[in-house]
């Protein structure tokens, strides 16, 4: 199955890496979601995966029915019952997410600063751009050095 580059797409980052139990636990729910995710009564081309233990990440093709309020809130709905079952935080947009060599790091944004002061993080320091929109912005935006992203503009007086 091909989605366009043009899909949609919603990031979800936990506050803490899935267990390989949880992460094959959660891949089943997700994926009998996206299987019969509709919106007013079309079915939406869906798809669910995990990236790094870390990210749920959702895909929409629009190209074949578009996403309705009602089948973000169904979606939206699914994901709070993930994170009250594996007791995660999956809606912290202030936690943030970054690379050290393969491993994703999340730390809280005071702990991020303070990695930033000292030097632990860098221009260089692969971060995670959750903000991305569409599946074309996921493969190019998300996985991004620290100058690139918004966490330079944000974090721009730290970084020397």
């Amino acid at each position: 199955m091909s989605f366009s580059p043009q899909s949609r797409v919603w990031v979800y980052q936990s506050d803490r890496k899935f267990t390989p139990a949880e992460e094959m636990a959660i891949l089943e729910k997700l994926s009998s979601f996206t299987n019969q995710w509709k919106a007013h009564g079309n079915e939406l081309l869906a798809k669910a995966e995990i990236r790094h233990g870390f990210f749920i990440i959702l895909t929409v093709d629009e190209s074949q029915a578009n996403v309705t309020g009602c089948s973000i809130d169904s979606s939206v709905r699914l994901i709070k019952e993930i994170e009250q079952e594996y007791h995660v935080d999956l809606f912290n947009r202030f936690n943030m997410a970054y690379k050290v060599g393969d491993d994703v790091v999340v730390n809280s944004k005071e702990d991020f600063e303070t990695l930033i002061n000292i030097k632990q993080i860098n221009s260089e320091t692969i971060v995670f751009n959750n903000m991305v929109q569409t599946l074309a912005e996921l493969e190019n935006k998300w996985e991004v050095p620290f100058k690139n992203s918004w966490h330079s503009t944000v974090f721009a007086h730290l970084i020397s």
